[in-house]
This record gives C-alpha cells, structure tokens and sequence, in this order.
C-alpha cells in the first residue's frame, strides 16, 4: 500500500499515474468515522447486499473483489483511498490499512491500493 499526502499528488496526477500503467482506477471518497469508512467502501466496490459493514466483512469482501478482477479478465485495479484527516486518529485507521495490505498480498498485481491523506 502506498501512501500520498493530497498536498504533494493531486487524484487527477494520480489517477493519470494509474491509468500510464495500464490500471483502472477506483476513487474511495473521503469519511470520517469508522462506519461511514467501511459503508464507502461497500458502496464503491460494489460489495454484495449481505456486507456487514464490519472489518470482518471488509476483509471478506476485498477478497471477493480481487478474485472478480481475475476471474472476469479486467485490467489491474488501482484503489485510491481518500482519507479524511479526522479519520486517520481513529484507531480503527490503521486496521483497515492492514486489512487492504492483506487484500493487497492476497491478489496480487491485480490490486494495489494508495491512500491518499487530506
């Protein structure tokens, strides 16, 4: 996972940046409280109706979508996480970094993930 401050890399450079390397580009907007963080997520990524807007779900639910990225034969997928300033105190910040590393190793080149820090 990479991270970038939205003061050095605007989403547009690094939305160029993703598609120069032959990725799509999924933006997560910014929020600010666990909950809302997680409900992004299942939004954007179209997790299944029966997400549990949980870690444990968000963990599940990466994997799913990394393994729909191969199986449909889409291009890599860039996630470009927006992280709202508040949220980056909560303690819950740092787990979902490491739940979308996970996600990371677990798909391979398929997905990578950028958080981009308001």
């Amino acid at each position: 996972m990479r991270i970038f401050s939205g003061d050095t890399w605007t989403l547009e450079e690094l939305q160029e940046q993703v598609a120069d390397a032959g990725r799509r580009s999924v933006v997560v907007p910014p929020a600010d409280s666990k909950r809302a963080v997680l409900e992004t997520f299942g939004e954007v990524l179209d997790f299944p109706e029966h997400y549990g807007v949980n870690l444990d779900a968000l963990n599940d639910s990466l994997h799913d979508f990394a393994d729909s990225i191969t199986e449909n034969g889409n291009p890599p997928v860039t996630v470009l996480w927006q992280v709202a300033a508040p949220f980056r105190s909560d303690r819950s910040f740092g787990i979902i970094c490491e739940i979308l590393q996970d996600a990371e190793r677990y798909a391979g080149k398929d997905l990578a993930v950028t958080a981009v820090l308001l």
